[in-house]
């Protein structure tokens, strides 16, 4: 079962300025969305996207609707999705195969998971995929069937999404819910749902009503296993997550990174605040998640909400780096701060962790915050750049220079095809402890060039 991805240590992992072991996926694999319109496909291909170009794997989607708009303007009628519209099925097919054509390509230059974001409702369309994908290129292949039959959930997607689509700009909403629905139909009539008989031998996994239940079918290798791990735990229902840092602490005055210390004077106050926010907020079925160091543990106190700690939600490890400052690291290790302004994301501190250890240690709360409702995590920086990457899917470059400010809530409400952010400061003064990556990063550089975007601290 471990063909696909394989997880290999070098000798070296524990040399200093040496970057974390990254995934390594031997097949590329094309996924393949199937299902009528408006059931999800393209937000499920959207967050796997995420999802696993946040783990470290390389991957795109395509989605087969922007190359049918590019080439036409006649979708705009919902007769162009007829059955028998012969010159339109043409066009149609054409399109899926430029996308399909531009998935391979990009796997053929390096990428790891291309996603095909389309109906593929019929047979003969994924046969046609089988076809390209591992018997001209010997990808593998593994579809996503999104099977929805409770009509809530249905208009629920209708109206949140389809209307405002680039299909529908301009159009009367009412009008476009009629025009949808009659598209709809026009799939339904030659729809193919995956069929464990005729199609047994293809590797896929069924979700019925948004995850009411599932059916999965020949997964082939330790990829698809995540993948399909990944797809039983996300929900769609109304939900807020909110990530802040614990309040100041009194390392972060003197601005030494890690530690365990207790909160500063300005950092109870912060506790404080985020307590009152917290009840004006009055968050159904609110969860608090802390880190299990005290700093984060005492900004929880003031809230009346149920508490977790977490082992995995702990700062990044400095390594021989703990408790000390910029400028120290500076004068005691000069390369070793060059390098890791060099490759942030990659840079493992000396027996400590990297950025891309720390999202690897992350992935199970990830997954846990995919499964829950309304959650705030009280973390740190390191920690929470980690996590507002992945609801704002950023890249390993942007990831480590995320700004996340002391004594502020971020809010994230999860929407159609993303995430709303909000960033809300709670009025409590604190120090800076954001550092930009400094123009000169030569391990040859003087100490006032590395210290040049080093925040003040007493």
């Amino acid at each position: 079962m471990m063909n696909d991805v394989t997880y290999s240590v070098s000798s070296d992992t524990c040399r200093w300025g040496t970057a974390s072991c990254p995934h390594v996926v031997r097949a590329p694999t094309v996924i393949a969305m199937v299902g009528l319109p408006a059931r999800g496909k393209t937000y499920i291909s959207k967050k796997l996207t995420r999802y696993l170009n946040w783990i470290g794997i390389s991957t795109r989607a395509f989605n087969v609707g922007e190359y049918r708009r590019a080439a036409t303007n006649s979708y705009r009628d919902h007769n162009f999705f007829r059955a028998d519209n012969k010159e339109a099925q043409e066009l149609r097919t054409k399109c899926a195969l430029m996308a399909v054509n531009d998935a391979c390509k990009f796997l053929e230059n390096g990428g790891e998971v291309a996603v095909i974001d389309a109906t593929n409702t019929t047979q003969e369309r994924r046969r046609l995929l089988v076809h390209h994908c591992t018997e001209l290129h010997q990808f593998k292949l593994f579809f996503v069937e999104s099977v929805c039959d409770d009509p809530n959930i249905i208009e629920a997607n209708i109206l949140e999404v389809k209307v405002c689509s680039p299909d529908y700009v301009g159009q009367d909403k009412n009008e476009a819910v009629t025009d949808f629905l009659q598209r709809i139909e026009h799939y339904r009539q030659t729809y193919e749902t995956m069929d464990s008989k005729t199609e047994r031998d293809l590797s896929y996994i069924q979700i019925f009503n948004q995850g009411e239940r599932f059916i999965v079918n020949k997964l082939a290798g330790h990829l698809q296993s995540r993948v399909v791990y990944y797809l039983m735990n996300i929900h769609v229902l109304p939900r807020t997550i909110y990530l802040t840092r614990h309040g100041e602490s009194m390392m972060n005055l003197q601005g030494k990174i890690g530690g365990d210390s207790d909160l500063s004077d300005r950092g109870w106050s912060y506790a404080e605040a985020l307590g009152r926010f917290v009840e004006e907020e009055n968050i159904p079925q609110l969860k608090v998640w802390t880190s299990e160091l005290k700093r984060t543990i005492q900004t929880s106190r003031y809230i009346d909400a149920p508490k977790e700690h977490w082992k995995a939600l702990n700062e990044i490890d400095a390594g021989v780096c703990e408790g000390m400052t910029y400028e120290e690291i500076q004068e005691k290790y000069p390369e070793e701060f060059a390098l890791r302004d060099q490759d942030k994301f990659h840079y493992r501190y000396p027996s400590g962790e990297s950025y891309q250890d720390l999202v690897a240690r992350l992935e199970p709360v990830i997954l846990e915050l995919e499964r829950q409702e309304n959650v705030m995590v009280i973390c740190h920086q390191a920690v929470c750049r980690c996590l507002l990457a992945y609801f704002q899917d950023k890249t390993a470059d942007d990831l480590p220079y995320l700004k996340v400010p002391l004594h502020t809530v971020i809010k994230l409400t999860p929407v159609a095809y993303g995430c709303r952010v909000e960033f809300l400061a709670l009025d409590v003064p604190a120090v800076n402890t954001h550092r930009e990556k400094p123009v000169n990063v030569c391990t040859t550089r003087q100490s006032s060039e590395a210290l040049d975007t080093v925040p003040d601290h007493d």
